[in-house]
């Protein structure tokens, strides 16, 4: 860029402040002439993120919170070796899908989560590592994608009892002023209807959920879990599903009025949470406390919810009360809602045992072994039918 002649700055004069604007006046040219000829630096979303990280928390050592979209040097020589110069962001979206896909050769695997340095070399991840790795390769090759949580399809465990939460996130972004969301296996199909973008401290603070929810689940290290889980709520003190999941792990390591305190929280930013509430009730039922389980289920009768670990909850413990008939239309509604939840079909064992329908029992254990080979509630109820007399 020429600087332009500065046919407009006045004839020499003595004025001092007439020498002094004249001076200001090239100085800005100057400036500018630099701006123009000096390269473009994009926006360092990683290094934004650790600087919040810095201000958010204190419980972990610098550094020790990883930005889970961020690149390694590899990864970047890789792009760069393979990318071509593109203006069109339709043209720049097919080559992070491609190279994700193609080079990469991403493969689908439920658990663990990674973040993209991990998803690029071990070549497979879920939904979350899939988004980690999309926005990295995204942002460096000029486009800026975001993290998008589908609201409409949220994901929960069970781990003795207690309904976990996990989110189902995505990446969204805008292409020719269109909005397009990108989840793993993008050229399928999804059925999503609602969809809340989230930033990129809210997305870490998922990323850390996740990996305290499969810490439980896969080797019960409940003391792993909770440090997990203190990084993700320190991150984003109202993330209603690290609150939910941070009292399932102080519940199991005994410290109920922690658990408690978590819950309370969990649902001043979302009354109506459903796996809160019924986390909540479970532990006042466990606490023998049945006057106040009855009363925080109270708050969820009527609400329209689609976790199936509610309604297996809602069928044990009418089974408790001897009332199989009302037991088994919680099971079943349970099972419209999914099919594929081992406790869903060990719960509805349990009420077929209770009506003293023994070939449904075998249906069903058989259906939640072959979904668990390793599920113990439903390997104990095999072993006692197995035994029980025909």
């Amino acid at each position: 860029m020429s600087q332009p002649r500065p046919s407009f700055f006045p004839a020499p004069v003595t004025s001092g402040w007439a020498f002094v604007t004249a001076k200001l006046l090239a100085a800005a040219l100057a400036a500018l002439t630099t701006a123009c000829a000096a390269p473009h630096q994009p926006f360092d979303s990683a290094q934004h993120l650790r600087e919040i990280y810095a201000e958010r928390t204190r419980r972990a050592a610098p550094g020790e919170i990883l930005v889970p979209f961020e690149l390694d040097d590899l990864i970047r020589q890789d792009i760069e070796s393979r990318f071509k110069p593109a203006l069109r962001e339709e043209f720049r979206l097919e080559q992070v899908t491609d190279f994700i896909f193609r080079k990469v050769g991403l493969q689908y695997s439920l658990t663990p989560t990674r973040n993209a340095v991990e998803v690029y070399h071990a070549r497979e991840g879920n939904c979350l590592s899939f988004v980690n790795l999309f926005v990295g390769v995204a942002r460096h090759n000029r486009l800026n994608p975001f993290y998008v949580e589908v609201t409409d399809h949220q994901r929960w465990r069970h781990s003795n009892g207690m309904v976990l939460s996990q989110g189902h996130i995505v990446a969204g972004l805008y292409i020719n002023g269109e909005l397009r969301t990108v989840d793993f296996l993008p050229y399928t199909p999804k059925s999503y209807k609602d969809f809340n973008p989230i930033d990129d401290l809210t997305a870490a603070a998922h990323h850390y959920n996740n990996l305290a929810a499969e810490t439980l689940l896969a080797d019960g290290d409940a003391e792993l879990a909770q440090h997990y889980l203190a990084l993700a709520t320190e991150l984003v003190p109202t993330f209603e599903k690290a609150l939910n999941n941070l009292g399932v792990v102080r519940a199991r390591l005994g410290d109920v009025d922690g658990a408690l305190e978590a819950y309370e929280k969990g649902l001043a930013g979302d009354p109506k949470n459903v796996p809160i509430l019924t986390n909540m009730a479970r532990l006042y039922q466990q606490r023998g406390d049945v006057e106040r389980a009855a009363e925080v289920l109270a708050r969820v009768e009527g609400a329209q919810t689609t976790n199936p670990f509610y309604f297996v909850y809602r069928g044990e413990l009418a089974l408790t009360r001897g009332e199989a008939a009302e037991a088994l239309g919680f099971m079943r509604q349970a099972l419209r809602l999914d099919t594929e939840i081992p406790e869903v079909h060990v719960g509805l064992a349990k009420v077929y045992l209770a009506l003293g329908d023994l070939e449904r029992v075998d249906h069903h254990l058989g259906r939640a072994l072959r979904l668990d080979a390793t599920h113990q509630e439903a390997r104990e109820l095999a072993t006692i039918v197995a035994n029980r007399p025909r």
